[in-house]
């Protein structure tokens, strides 16, 4: 009888040890699964957003190639990129970007107006070189103004200065048209701002989210 127990207990501690081992290998799988679901999980997010940025770069092509007047290929995919990372930093809709472009160059190459505002986004000069420090542009002149990613550098902090300074995006896009000066004088006498360039802003951005739907 005692033999049995003593062979009983010798049975046991090999199988102890199995059932241990198999415990500490299931753990392991347990914590590999898990680590690995959770690396997956972080990959599928890392590519989903990739794809969402080529599908909304996509569409911001489009909109340039449809309606750009003297620019190369080449040239399309860097506009593409700088509006697409200069809404990002001021968390703009592209489309807003581009259809004040459109509003004020019509996408033509070189455009200057008759008050001497310069480039895609009509940035008049002493603007320009105001603003170029802290857009990270390096100023030569008014002719920066004609160098398109300099201009769209330009034009997208000055729009948003605008909207920081009156807490109100249309004010912001009339400010921009007619100067900050202007916009302060006649809400300062209770005067209606004009509405003529705002509406055409407005117009166009319907019209691109419309066209380009991301």
């Amino acid at each position: 009888m005692i033999q049995f127990e003593k062979l009983g207990i010798f049975f046991s501690k090999p199988i102890a040890f199995l059932l241990v081992v198999i415990y500490l290998l299931q753990s392991g799988l347990l914590v590999y699964l898990i680590s690995n679901k959770f690396d997956l999980e972080k990959q599928i997010t890392f590519q989903q957003k990739r794809i969402n940025e080529l599908e909304e770069k996509l569409q911001i092509f489009k909109a340039i190639d449809d309606f750009r007047i003297g620019f190369s290929d080449d040239e399309v995919l860097e506009l593409t990129d700088v509006i697409y990372n200069e809404s990002r930093k001021y968390r703009y809709d592209p489309m807003f970007i581009l259809a004040v472009i459109l509003t004020e160059s019509s996408f033509r190459r070189g455009q200057r107006s008759d008050f001497g505002a310069g480039g895609l986004m009509q940035v008049v000069p002493f603007v320009g070189k105001d603003v170029a420090p802290r857009a990270g542009v390096n100023w030569d002149g008014p002719e920066t103004l004609y160098e398109p990613v300099s201009n769209i550098k330009l034009g997208t902090l000055h729009l948003f200065e605008q909207i920081r300074k009156f807490k109100d995006v249309k004010k912001a896009i009339v400010a921009y048209n007619v100067g900050e000066a202007r916009v302060r004088s006649l809400l300062r006498r209770n005067k209606p701002l004009p509405k003529r360039y705002l509406n055409k802003v407005m117009e166009k951005y319907k019209m691109l989210k419309e066209t380009y739907r991301v």
